[in-house]
């Protein structure tokens, strides 16, 4: 008889004595490892190894132990998220010191020169911009590193969309509109709050519409503009809208008996922004002729209901 799959003894090389796993064992980490680029190296090396099974028998054991590292080092690379989580594990609180400046950073990991960040200094200063704006236009330093440095000074995560994608399910519950006017993409849900991948932090009105829309709370992760971009290209293009509102129609079918009605209602609303964003987007020659067909059977309806006027009144 074939040995059942382990995935953290048979991939992680972590034995059963030493589980359950926190955040720190499960990323290979001494516990209360604070050194960002450590955990995000960590995070890296596992990601990548655990990554050659995903297209194999194991891809859904493989996507989800992927997720799991992905919550365990978002977490431990939020200043906040981690200082409560280490609490949780018995790390007694001190005072935070200061966080390292976003232009020290830069000094720091000699991402620029003292000469190149005055250069960034004076361009930023004369068009108006923040330093790491001005920093991204100027691409002295590749975007990924940039924001990973601007991530660090303010206490946030960072993740790079490319290597650790995002849920697929949850892709309905952001509007496109809003995906696309905020530059904003729904990554996971997460000790019961949405992470939310983008280059800048949600604004507090936008926050709160997400957190009655979502019914829980919403927290921002950064990310790269390109990455972002790619990632609403990818899945709020007008194919995918439709797509992934046929499988939350397909899903709410196969539900259980006693779950139908409540997945089928539930999977109706997902759909409906989805297949509306469908709708409105541009479609060329066909949209044009929709468009004129509306038009005359609004005319044609004005015209009869005119004509039963006039026979009226005669």
């Amino acid at each position: 008889m074939a040995k059942q799959l382990d995935v953290y003894r048979d991939w992680l090389g972590i034995p059963a004595a030493e589980r359950p796993l926190d955040h720190y064992a499960l990323l290979k980490l001494k516990r209360f490892e604070d050194d960002v680029d450590k955990i995000r190296s960590s995070y890296r090396g596992l990601n990548a190894h655990v990554r050659k099974y995903q297209t194999g028998e194991f891809g859904p054991q493989s996507q989800q132990l992927l997720n799991e590292l992905a919550k365990a080092m978002l977490c431990l690379t939020d200043a906040q998220r981690k200082g409560d989580y280490d609490a949780s594990l018995g790390r007694v609180r001190t005072e935070e010191g200061q966080r390292p400046a976003f232009e020290q950073l830069l000094l720091a990991r000699k991402l620029l020169t003292p000469e190149q960040l005055n250069r960034v200094r004076t361009f930023a200063d004369a068009v108006g911009l923040p330093i790491r704006d001005a920093v991204l236009q100027q691409k002295t330093v590749v975007p990924e590193a940039v924001m990973q440095c601007y991530a660090e000074s303010v206490g946030m995560p960072y993740i790079d969309l490319a290597e650790t994608g995002i849920d697929e399910t949850l892709v309905l519950q952001i509007p496109a509109p809003t995906a696309r006017n905020y530059s904003c993409v729904p990554v996971m849900i997460d000790d019961g709050q949405m992470l939310i991948a983008s280059p800048n932090p949600l604004n507090p009105d936008m926050e709160e519409h997400l957190r009655h829309r979502l019914g829980m709370p919403v927290r921002s992760v950064f990310c790269t503009p390109s990455g972002v971009n790619a990632a609403i290209d990818k899945y709020y293009s007008r194919e995918a809208l439709q797509a992934a509102a046929a499988a939350a129609k397909q899903a709410a079918k196969k539900a259980p008996a006693a779950a139908k009605q409540p997945a089928a209602a539930k999977a109706k609303a997902e759909a409906a922004p989805a297949e509306a964003d469908a709708e409105a987007a541009p479609s060329g020659p066909q949209g044009a002729k929709r468009t004129l067909m509306v038009v005359w059977v609004v005319f044609m309806a004005l015209m009869i209901l005119f004509l039963a006027y006039k026979m009226f009144k005669a």
